[in-house]
């Protein structure tokens, strides 16, 4: 058995060996600079997400957008789904000028910064009502940055750290990610709010400047990747010709992720494409339902951007630090129970009309039980990419995350109008059963023994 393979095999034989630590030594890697520095950069990767999804809905339907229309726009989040095509470049092709200078992670890092910049200014200029396609072509832009960025990211992350300290760097990301996400959602109702004060409607305007705002906050990550020190290089044999070279960036990283799992490879894959299929399908629709339900902007600013992302963080560090205490496969089971339940709570809101009281018990059960299961499942994605191959691996096993549940989120805004939201929101729970299924078997399988 080669060493790249002890190396990548999965997290079942690892948890096994692994002596159990204490609370105190559990918590105290996230105090260690590795962690430090992906709680900025997770910042930096989850500010663009809501602005292409979920605060864009909130804009698009407050401009009377129809909830089909918007459900379909949601596809522009493919992109996420598709960075496997584009990974292997990211992996292995160096910047010209940026990778003298940086080196070849952290200049892709920039690069895709300076993209997500772009498109957010773009956004700026726009106003739905008036030209929605150019500001759905500038969305795709920021949409291809920031999947770009994740390549180069989790590259980054799990060059930078032991297998052991994953779960710790997987939470503090996590921490940024969902502080961004407060700032890309509360942030920008909030700033969209001063600026429209006491006017009524929708005022274009105060999207615009809110848009601006959100272009300038890149600077975190930005200046992060700029202070931060390269990851030490992987060794890379140099190609021959372009076939070779070919051979190298495309075909080898997944001939070695088959080659090592053989057919659990496939229940892997089925694990990693529905593991977030019920909270990704009901997210779509979420802003859409709070503008429908009559929350206002400072309502859902204060609750679900601000209070609820909040939950999610404690959910991070609990699900990191109980990944680390008591093993990924068991937290991974807890996430995607706790999940699934929590969509069925959402169909209990649709009866209570404009109740802030209940959206706040909804949304901190959803965020809580969301941190848990992301901390658990973006630690189980990196136990299973070998490092020669981190970006890429890392980036096929994240597509398929995203890639069935992005195209069914298209169909939303047209499952909500033909049968509302509360049945929408009962059907995304059922989809999240198949889920503990697939955990079970993965967990009863040894990976690795197949060599």
């Amino acid at each position: 058995m080669t060493e790249s393979f002890k190396t990548s095999s999965t997290l079942n034989t690892a948890e096994e060996a692994a002596p159990k630590r204490g609370w105190g030594q559990a918590f105290k890697i996230y105090a260690q600079p590795a962690s430090l520095r992906m709680l900025a950069l997770g910042f930096s990767a989850g500010l663009p997400l809501l602005l292409v999804l979920g605060t864009l809905s909130f804009w698009l339907r407050e401009a009377e957008i129809d909830r089909t229309t918007i459900g379909f726009l949601s596809w522009v989040g493919l992109a996420y789904a598709f960075k496997w095509v584009w990974s292997p470049l990211v992996d292995r092709l160096p910047l010209p000028v940026l990778n003298r200078l940086l080196g070849r992670r952290r200049s892709w890092l920039l690069f895709s910064q300076l993209l997500i910049v772009a498109g957010l200014l773009g956004m700026s200029f726009m106003d739905p009502k008036q030209a929605l396609q150019p500001l759905v072509m500038c969305a795709l832009l920021v949409a291809f940055g920031s999947a770009t960025q994740d390549i180069a990211l989790d590259a980054f992350r799990i060059e930078s750290a032991a297998l052991e300290k994953q779960a710790a760097l997987a939470a503090t990301y996590q921490t940024g990610y969902r502080l961004a996400m407060i700032w890309a959602g509360a942030g920008v109702l909030w700033v969209a709010s001063q600026v429209q004060g006491e006017l009524q409607g929708y005022v274009v305007h105060a999207w615009h400047v809110a848009y601006t705002v959100m272009a300038a906050s890149m600077l975190v990550g930005m200046i992060t990747v700029l202070l931060s020190p390269e990851p030490e290089a992987r060794p890379m044999a140099p190609a021959r010709n372009a076939a070779e070279w070919i051979k190298g960036a495309l075909i080898a990283p997944f001939a070695d992720f088959i080659g090592r799992y053989r057919w659990h490879a496939l229940l892997l894959l089925a694990l990693i494409g529905l593991y977030r299929v019920s909270d990704v399908v009901m997210g779509i629709m979420a802003n859409p339902f709070y503008v429908d339900m009559g929350y206002t902007k400072d309502e859902v600013a204060a609750v679900t951007k601000v209070f609820g992302v909040i939950m999610t963080l404690a959910g991070g560090f609990v699900g990191g630090s109980m990944a680390v205490r008591w093993g990924v496969m068991r937290v991974l089971m807890l996430g995607a129970v706790l999940s699934a339940c929590t969509n069925m709570l959402f169909a209990w809101l649709a009866t209570r009309g404009h109740d802030v009281f209940a959206l706040v018990w909804v949304v901190s059960a959803d965020n809580l039980s969301g941190g848990i299961a992301s901390a658990a499942f973006i630690a189980y994605l990196s136990g299973l990419t070998n490092v020669q191959y981190s970006a890429t691996q890392y980036a096929l096993f994240s597509s398929m995350m995203l890639l069935m549940p992005k195209w069914l989120a298209g169909f939303s805004g047209a499952f909500v109008d033909a049968y509302g939201y509360q049945a929408f929101f009962h059907t995304t729970a059922l989809m999240g059963l198949p889920v503990l299924l697939l955990i079970y078997l993965a967990s009863k399988v040894k990976f690795g023994s197949n060599a």
